[in-house]
C-alpha cells in the first residue's frame, strides 16, 4: 500500500487574527475556549473543532490569500455549495461564513466523527459506498440553479492527454502511456459527452473528505462542486480507495448502484480522463502551500493506469 503524504501548512485557530476569531465567537454567542486543529486534507489554512465556554461545538476553517492565492476563492465557492444543499444530504450545514478581501472563513456543524480506517475495511467502504448513491439520490436534480457544467467548469483540468500528444511525452511518463498517447487523448476528447448529468457533484471524494459516526457518513469540503453525472464523482474516487489499501477499481464500482448501472464506454472515457489528471498532473512543480499534493497524484495515477490497462486491453 502506498501511504497518504502529510496534509498541508495548517494555522493554529489562536494564530488567526482577531477580527476572524471574534466574527466565530459573535456567531456562536460567547467564546471559544478549546480549538483542536484536525489533520489530513492539502489545503493551507485553519482547520479546527471548536468549543465555547457553554459547549456550543462547531467545525471552523479559514485561509488568507498568502498562504495559496487559489484557497480563498475555494473557500468562497464552498460557502455557496453548502448553503444550497438540502437539509437531508450527509453533508454538514454551513452555519456562517467570513470575508474582508484577504481572509475568509466558514463556520460549519461540527460532525463528532472520524475518517475511515487505512488500510479500508470492507465494511466502512461498503458504507461509504452505499452513501455516495443516496448522496446523488439527493442532488439529482441539481440543487444549485446556477451550477456550472463539469464540462465547462473543469475544462482545462482535463486536457492532459491531448495537451501531451501535442507538445510530446514529459519526462517521467510510464512507457505504456507513450505507446498509447494517441489513443489517451481520442478517448480524453469524449469526456464531456461522459461527465454531463443533473447532479451537483463533489468533484474531490477520498477518503479525508469522509466522516463516520455510528449512523451516518457525511461527505465534506465542497469547493469543486459543478453538475453532472455521479459516475465522474464515483470513478475519481476509486484510485485513492486502491492506493489506501481497499480493493481495485472494478470491485469498488461493482459495490455502487450507480457503478452497476454507468455505460461501460462512458466509464472507460471518465477514467481514462483521470488517468490522465493524475498521472501527466503529478509531473508538474507542486503548487504553492501544497508540498505534498504531487506524490500523492501520482500514487493515484499508477492506479488508474492500471484500471485503464484492464478496461482498454491495450499492451
Amino acid at each position: 500500500m502506498t501511504a497518504p503524504p502529510a496534509e498541508g501548512v495548517r494555522v493554529a485557530y489562536d494564530d488567526l487574527p482577531d477580527a476572524v476569531r471574534g466574527w466565530v465567537d459573535e456567531v456562536l454567542g460567547e467564546s471559544v475556549v478549546e480549538a483542536v486543529t484536525q489533520p489530513g486534507g492539502f489545503s493551507p489554512g485553519a482547520a479546527a473543532r471548536v468549543r465555547t465556554a457553554g459547549g456550543r461545538r462547531a467545525f471552523v476553517k479559514a485561509v488568507s490569500d498568502e498562504l495559496n492565492p487559489k484557497t480563498p476563492d475555494m473557500h468562497r465557492m464552498e460557502a455557496r455549495v453548502t448553503a444550497a444543499l438540502p437539509a437531508e444530504a450527509p453533508v454538514p450545514r454551513l452555519l456562517s461564513s467570513y470575508d474582508d478581501g484577504t481572509w475568509v472563513g466558514l463556520l460549519m456543524q461540527d460532525i463528532d466523527g472520524r475518517q475511515p480506517v487505512l488500510p479500508w475495511r470492507d465494511d466502512e467502504l461498503h458504507r461509504v459506498m452505499a452513501t455516495l448513491d443516496e448522496l446523488s439520490a439527493d442532488l439529482t436534480p441539481c440543487p444549485l440553479p446556477d451550477a456550472q457544467e463539469v464540462g465547462h467548469e473543469w475544462r482545462p483540468e482535463f486536457t492532459n492527454w491531448r495537451d501531451t500528444a501535442a507538445a510530446g511525452p514529459p519526462e517521467g511518463l510510464d512507457d505504456w502511456s507513450v505507446r498509447h498517447l494517441e489513443q489517451l487523448a481520442d478517448l480524453e476528447s469524449r469526456w464531456e459527452d461522459a461527465a454531463r448529468g443533473d447532479t451537483l457533484l463533489h468533484l474531490d471524494i477520498r477518503a479525508d473528505n469522509l466522516l463516520l459516526t455510528d449512523d451516518r457518513v457525511w461527505v465534506v469540503d465542497w469547493p469543486w462542486a459543478a453538475r453532472g453525472s455521479p459516475v465522474f464523482d464515483l470513478v475519481g474516487f476509486c484510485p485513492s480507495v486502491a492506493m489506501q489499501g481497499g480493493p481495485e477499481p472494478a470491485q469498488t464500482v461493482a459495490m455502487s448502484r450507480i457503478g452497476r448501472a454507468a455505460d461501460p464506454d462512458a466509464l472507460t472515457v471518465l477514467v481514462a480522463t483521470v488517468a490522465g489528471y493524475f498521472a501527466v498532473g503529478a509531473l508538474a512543480p507542486p503548487p504553492p502551500g501544497l508540498p505534498t499534493v504531487r506524490a500523492f497524484q501520482a500514487a493515484q495515477g499508477e492506479v488508474a493506469l492500471r484500471w485503464l490497462v484492464e478496461r482498454t486491453g491495450w499492451r
